[in-house]
């Protein structure tokens, strides 16, 4: 306890804001102090502890093994701290704030949540859904559901399910595709900010991609409901379309003799550590339980 007793615990703080950041600026800027003061408390931090906890240079800072090792502690224990004060305060009434693109919260999540909300009826959720990606230092969320691979970021993030693409359609437009080929007499619909569309489909099965498409969409949720509608064939998910497929307004007519496509198509977002929600770890482990990921807890 001699050294706890002789660090404070502004010091820890800066420490702590400069090494999640990388930037003695930016843990400045979020503790609004200059960075020579953020610099201060380091080099005071290191003399009380005798180790170097960060490699300098004239434009960066690096974490030393030993500063990577007192961070990952540091942080737990800010976690902990700040459960304790939601425990005792109005924060634990806080909603844990969820982002997710559009067509997995309508398809996939929406109609799950009411088993979670049974399940942990302790936890209020806050769900907004859009195409752009979460700024979590600039935004008020917990967790970001992603469409595609997220782009290079200091959150953490994990793969979900591996999704299949096939043609769907209604069981009566069904009957008149019996072979690949049947695909050209029918109005194929496309969604424009599907990662693998009709194009690399048709070439994985070493066909000739069509150049007319009968119907497009910015949004998967509104391909797929086209299609339930018996509008023509969509190329989708059957994560997506799982419950038209298990009521039976869609089948897979070329499943048992074609190429599907299979890719990751969602990840799990979220700050490593920086005042996570108490619920954070409760959604997570029920989203990967439901995904059958439950290993990657």
């Amino acid at each position: 306890m001699t050294l706890l007793r002789k660090t404070p615990l502004a010091l820890l703080r800066a420490f702590e804001a400069a090494g999640r950041s990388g930037s003695f600026a930016a843990a400045a800027k979020e503790l609004d102090l200059s960075p020579s003061a953020i610099s201060h408390a380091i080099r005071k931090l290191e003399e009380t502890l005798k180790v170097r906890l960060f490699q300098r240079s004239t434009r960066e800072i690096e974490l030393t093994k030993e500063g990577a090792v007192l961070l990952e502690h540091i942080q737990r224990s800010f976690d902990e701290l700040q459960r304790g004060f939601a425990l005792v305060t109005a924060d634990e009434a806080r909603p844990l704030r969820l982002h997710t693109a559009p067509s997995f919260a309508h398809h996939w999540l929406l109609p799950r949540l009411g088993l979670f909300m049974q399940q942990h009826p302790q936890i209020d959720l806050r769900l907004s859904a859009s195409t752009e990606y979460v700024r979590f230092e600039q935004e008020d969320f917990d967790l970001d559901i992603v469409y595609g691979e997220p782009r290079p970021s200091p959150y953490e993030k994990i793969p979900l399910a591996l999704e299949e693409l096939t043609p769907l359609c209604t069981p009566q437009l069904a009957e008149k595709i019996r072979q690949p080929e049947d695909l050209y007499h029918q109005t194929l619909i496309q969604c424009d900010v599907q990662l693998y569309q009709w194009k690399g489909w048709f070439e994985a099965n070493h066909l000739t991609p069509p150049r007319h498409y009968g119907l497009r969409f910015d949004r998967s949720f509104m391909a797929i409901a086209a299609a339930v509608d018996g509008l023509g064939v969509v190329l989708e998910s059957k994560l997506l379309a799982e419950r038209e497929l298990q009521s039976g307004r869609l089948v897979c007519p070329l499943i048992a003799t074609t190429q599907e496509i299979h890719y990751i198509g969602h990840y799990l977002v979220f700050p490593r550590h920086q005042h996570q929600h108490y619920a954070l770890d409760i959604f997570k482990s029920w989203l990967l339980e439901q995904l059958n990921l439950a290993q990657l807890r």
